[in-house]
């Protein structure tokens, strides 16, 4: 007869656990906890400058949008340590219906969602608006992950299956119409279908496939092509289409080389719009200058180098398309927020990672550097409560 599984000791960590001890941990891991924790500062420090005099203004108080993002901050930073004792074999499981109820969701925004500035994005529940689209990332990371990283061995009606989910998903966001999310989570993708080892001419395919569609939804949208052409010459429609890329670069050009200093901006004051979210990183532009947006795109490489690192380290090739894919995710994101608001592509509506204001988008992010750091200590054998051992060696003979 088969022998029972024994169970756990009482005195032994159960399986998904992680160690206290801050010394198991590995150096990419620690690195990259320390990095999320500065980020998450600097941030809120960020958005404190960017938002207090609108919130004045219109609230009655300068701290209104400063409360809110601390409070966001403490639960995504508790969704952090859930990401962080959890097993990602735990996590894998959960990607493929939690993706599935994202996408339901989504649909659901179409129907019952508020409209924000003709884009319907967001479900309100009582004091709450939720936003499926930036929630909906994590599990698109890791249910990606699932699929890519035994494409090989995967029955063909499975492939198909979830292909059509993924593209069910992205046409779903872009009919809220999201255009900018929905060609972020289409490169993530295609991305982590690159690093998998999907063939080169399915991945031509979908990148054909993908512009076309990118495309026709430009040529559908009013708007989306009014975005593009003012793009390539906002000062022809300085009132008008071209007014928010043309306020952002005055203002990071009013930044010099050091900056006007923290709190100082003027663009924010009256001219600059939508200055806590979208085009948070031209008030910061303005006050540290381009020293300090060189060292925020340093920041982000450093970030990015680590978290590369935290992938080559894993064990297994879905844990390490999680952590390029969470690396991609959050780098990616902040350099399209980066190049939107220098001008250097057509203006999008992405929030800048732990930066802009926000509480989906920091549950998001937040969750997603918690699932970085858990392929990172899962890498060491660190998920069963304690470091892996190497073998011992052979005794000396004689």
């Amino acid at each position: 007869m088969p022998s029972t599984p024994s169970r756990p000791s009482k005195g032994r960590p159960s399986a998904g656990l992680i160690p206290l001890a801050w010394q198991q941990w590995p150096a990419e891991a620690r690195l990259l906890l320390g990095l999320a924790a500065l980020w998450s500062l600097v941030g809120l420090l960020v958005l404190t400058s960017a938002s207090w005099w609108v919130a004045e203004r219109e609230m009655g108080d300068g701290a209104y949008y400063l409360k809110r993002q601390a409070i966001w901050l403490v639960a995504s930073w508790g969704l952090l340590w859930l990401a962080l004792r959890t097993s990602m074999r735990r996590w894998l499981h959960l990607a493929g219906p939690s993706l599935l109820v994202g996408a339901l969701l989504v649909a659901a925004t179409l129907v019952v969602g508020s409209t924000v500035n003709g884009a319907s994005r967001w479900l309100v529940l009582g004091p709450i608006q939720l936003q499926p689209s930036e929630l909906v990332k994590p599990f698109l990371v890791l249910q990606g992950a699932v699929i890519f990283s035994h494409w090989r061995r995967i029955a063909l009606d499975q492939k198909l299956l979830w292909l059509a989910i993924f593209a069910v998903v992205i046409l779903l966001i872009l009919k809220q119409p999201n255009l900018s999310t929905a060609a972020l989570m289409g490169l993530l993708l295609w991305l982590m279908a690159l690093a998998g080892g999907v063939p080169l001419m399915l991945l031509v395919g979908a990148a054909i496939s993908g512009g076309l569609l990118g495309t026709a939804s430009i040529l559908i949208n009013p708007y989306q092509l009014d975005r593009v052409t003012s793009f390539l010459d906002p000062w022809r429609v300085a009132q008008g289409d071209g007014y928010q890329l043309v306020q952002s670069l005055l203002a990071i050009g009013s930044g010099g080389p050091l900056g006007a200093g923290f709190g100082l901006s003027t663009q924010k004051l009256q001219y600059l719009p939508i200055q806590t979210t979208d085009f948070i990183f031209a008030v910061f532009a303005e006050e540290f200058g381009f020293v300090g947006s060189l060292m925020l795109l340093l920041f982000l490489a450093i970030f990015g180098f680590v978290g590369l690192r935290a992938a080559l380290g894993c064990r297994s090739n879905q844990h390490r398309l999680v952590a390029i894919g969470c690396t991609t995710l959050l780098v990616g994101q902040s350099i399209l927020n980066i190049a939107v608001a220098s001008g250097s592509m057509p203006t999008t509506g992405l929030p800048l990672p732990l930066i802009s204001y926000g509480g989906n988008s920091l549950l998001s992010s937040l969750f997603v550097v918690g699932l970085l750091l858990r392929c990172s200590l899962e890498s060491t054998g660190l998920e069963s409560g304690r470091p892996r051992r190497r073998p011992a060696r052979p005794a000396p003979i004689g």
